[in-house]
This record gives C-alpha cells, structure tokens and sequence, in this order.
C-alpha cells in the first residue's frame, strides 16, 4: 500500500542535518510527520532541528536528531529504537548519508574505498535490517534509498563513488523483489547533480567533468515525496541534457554510451595537459 498522506507518519532520514534530507525532512514536516533526523554532525543535527521547529512553528509533530554513525551497526538499532520508542511506528526510512571523494583510480587508496562503501551503501543495508521488522509487525513501511546517475552511468574520476551507487541499484532492486506483497515499498532515487555541500569538496572533479549543477534540495525532495505517494520504484531526475542523453543511450547501446563517454573524457584531458605544457 502506498504511503499517501503523511500527516502522522514517522520519518527516520540519515544525513538529516544538511542537503537533501534534511530538505526532505522540512516538506514532511509541512505535511504534518515526524522526523526523525541521524547524521553524524551533532552540531548541524541541532542547527536543523532549530530550523524545522522555526519554519513550521505551529507544528506539534515530533522533531528528533539522533547523533548516529550509519557506519556502526548498533548505532543504527539504536536509531531506529529511538525513533519507534518515541513516535510508536516507522512509516519512512529515507537513507541520504553519503559522501562522494573523486580521483584517479591509479592514486585511489583503498582505505578511501572502504569508507565511501561503508558510509553510501552499508548504510543503506544498515537502515534496512534496523527498520525492517518494524515494518513486516505493521505490514507497511516506505524505503527511500540516494543512489544517483551515477549508479546509471560510469562516470570517470569518480569510479569509486559510482560502485557505491550501483550497488546502491541492485540492493534496491533484489530487495524490492523479496518484499513484494509485505506491504513494504522501495523508492530509489537517482539524481544528477545537487546543490549540495558534497559537490562542492570536489572541484578539481567538477572542474575536469565540466560538471553543472541544476538541481536544488528542495526540487528534490518534493519529487521524492511526488514519488513516495505514487509508489514509483524509479525516480531519476537528470535535467542536464548531456547526462539525458547519455542515460537514453545507456539504455539504448550501452557499448556506444560507454565509447563516447570515453572519447569525451580522453579530449579533455589531452586538451588540458595540452594547455597545462
């Protein structure tokens, strides 16, 4: 069953405290939900609770931040214990921790793989167990999972980021199969690029890709919430017309797609050592 009228549910978003979740925590909460807010920046979990209690200030629904590690498994129980101990159910598990390093596979150390792995998608699978036999004794429950276009294309200098969003991908793919008919649903989310803190710590990779930004956090999150009610397995939201273009050609010759996409970036990078000499 759909999750279409949000007055009442319960939200738990990881990454809550900047970015798309807490933007996503701030259109819930205009709809009437309680949000519960994880992110491992304390001081930012408070800043954003002060905001949302400002912003909807007539609002009696519950605004919690639980300083949470998505990293650290009994951290996430706890989480998820807080959040059913407080609000009495789990409607909403919306997992928007992450972090993007980008880089030359040749200079990426694996340590860096490691920590993007764990805080991207075991964070994700870490949410998941946490929050899941809640929603199997309600026989309902929403999973809204970030990957990005990412987990669509290969994008290059960010090869450890885009493993992180595939893997993003299948999970949500095989776990959609194994709940069908629990009355658990899974929304997956592939955005291009967002304004948000975490593309700007790359700009050397912004600079090389010739990034554009064209999304902000709230377009997203009102698209996300739009998707939640429609129970859409598939949000991709890619408003920049080359990464159009190159979704449709992923799905058309993924061969043809991966070629151009290499014949693009090997140009500009001859061009830029060219003008660098």
């Amino acid at each position: 069953m759909a999750l279409t009228n949000f007055a009442g549910a319960v939200a738990v978003i990881t990454g809550g405290a900047s970015g798309i979740g807490l933007a996503t925590a701030r259109a819930l909460r205009a709809k009437g939900a309680h949000v519960v807010l994880a992110d491992t920046n304390s001081e930012g979990l408070r800043k954003a609770e002060q905001e949302l209690r400002r912003h909807n200030a007539e609002a009696t629904t519950h605004i919690l931040g639980i300083p949470t590690d998505v990293t650290n498994e009994s951290q996430v129980q706890a989480l998820m214990h807080q959040a059913l101990d407080t609000c009495g159910r789990i409607d909403l598990v919306m997992t928007s921790a992450g972090i993007g390093r980008g880089g030359p596979i040749d200079t990426y150390l694996a340590s860096d793989m490691r920590t993007l792995m764990d805080i991207d998608f075991m964070g994700t699978y870490l949410c998941v167990q946490a929050a899941l036999p809640t929603m199997r004794r309600q026989q309902a429950g929403h999973f809204v999972f970030l990957s990005s276009v990412a987990g669509k294309l290969g994008a290059p200098m960010l090869t450890a980021y885009c493993a992180t969003k595939w893997a993003v991908r299948g999970f949500s793919i095989a776990l959609r199969i194994e709940l069908h008919g629990t009355g658990i649903n899974v929304t997956t989310v592939y955005p291009a690029w967002v304004d948000t803190p975490m593309v700007h710590q790359e700009p050397d990779a912004m600079q090389t890709l010739k990034i554009q930004v064209m999304l902000t956090p709230d377009q997203v999150a009102s698209e996300i919430l739009q998707a939640v009610t429609e129970d859409r397995r598939d949000l991709t939201l890619a408003p920049n017309p080359d990464i159009a273009l190159m979704l449709h050609l992923m799905d058309e010759d993924q061969d043809k797609a991966e070629k151009l996409a290499g014949e693009a970036f090997y140009h500009r990078r001859r061009h830029a050592s060219e003008r660098q000499a």
